[in-house]
């Protein structure tokens, strides 16, 4: 089969025929129609991730056929039983196993799951990873509602972007941060009551006095802007974390959050009954990934250099023809 070799650290993706790995019978092989580009696929080429082995196949999110039905794939492995935590022996699809950069994968059965029938192939090739990680901190972390003023950082990610779908087809009303007036105005295109620059205090200070404050709070960054989101807290607030691309929390007022009664909750990825309720609430809702752009599979470097530039306002696919 063709896929997308990762072959060493900062090196570029290998496009070349390669095995599929030996598995038994509790496997099925998917043939893959479309994946897509996480964060995490670029941190891995430049060797920011914890247990690199190479060479392997990346790629956590796929839409493909088997048994002669379209599927998605979960790729969270070895949850485990307990819903509050992920097990010791817990790993992402796409390294450790070969992941959906290629024609084929091989996946636990149980991780294979019907295609919301709405969806394209690259719109559902889109959805697992971000799509999984935002229903779990918004509704299992969070228990985001009718009628909460959410706020969600960063806009333009996928995660971020799934959790702003979420919260409005729940009922919530919905307020973002972005340092782009672009994607904060395609952000209020899909519902969003307003928006502010993450790098322009005033800017943030003006739309909390537009929301009243927040009930909820989703954020990827951290670092020195996360106390500002603090700050934007309503009294019992639910601050829901699930990234820190800026880095550690620097300066945060502590007296903030105990006497607002705050409560801050770590979250990644989720289990398989969140990834079951998670496919759902997409199917109930009809709601339909955003997708930036599609690249074909062999052109699978240019779509990371995309990543690497954080342009884009939504996920970015590779289509798969084999």
């Amino acid at each position: 089969m063709k896929a997308l070799l990762a072959t060493g650290i900062r090196e570029p993706l290998v496009y070349k025929e390669v095995d599929l790995p030996e598995h038994d019978d509790t496997f099925g092989v998917v043939r893959l129609k479309a994946a897509a580009l996480n964060r995490r696929d670029f941190w891995i080429t430049l060797g920011l991730y914890p247990n690199l082995r190479f060479p392997t196949v990346l790629g956590s999110d796929g839409c493909g056929v088997y048994e002669g039905e379209e599927v998605v794939i979960n790729p969270s492995i070895n949850w485990g039983s307990d819903p509050r935590f992920y097990t010791d022996d817990y790993f992402i699809l796409g390294m450790e196993e070969y992941g959906t950069f290629a024609e084929k994968v091989a996946v636990r059965k149980k991780n294979i799951y019907p295609k919301p029938a709405h969806l394209t192939p690259e719109q559902a090739a889109a959805l697992p990873l971000a799509g999984l990680t935002a229903y779990r901190v918004l509704f299992s972390r969070c228990q985001a509602g009718a009628g909460d003023k959410v706020l969600i950082s960063g806009i333009g990610g996928g995660v971020a972007l799934f959790a702003c779908q979420f919260a409005l087809a729940a009922g919530a009303d919905v307020y973002v941060t972005s340092s782009s007036e672009e994607k904060i105005g395609k952000a209020l295109a899909l519902g969003a009551k307003g928006g502010g620059n993450y790098k322009d205090p005033d800017s943030l200070k003006g739309l909390q006095k537009q929301a009243g404050g927040f009930d909820v709070v989703i954020d990827s960054a951290g670092g020195d802007g996360f106390n500002q989101l603090l700050k934007m807290c309503n009294k019992g607030a639910r601050v829901g974390v699930y990234g820190g691309t800026a880095g550690s929390w620097n300066n945060v007022s502590v007296p903030n959050i105990f006497f607002k009664q705050l409560s801050i909750f770590g979250s990644t990825m989720g289990s398989d009954a969140e990834f079951g309720q998670m496919l759902d609430f997409v199917s109930t809702h009809r709601i339909v990934p955003v997708v930036d752009s599609v690249f074909d599979l062999k052109d699978g470097n240019q779509a990371i250099q995309m990543m690497k530039n954080s342009l884009q306002f939504g996920k970015i696919v590779l289509r798969i023809d084999g």
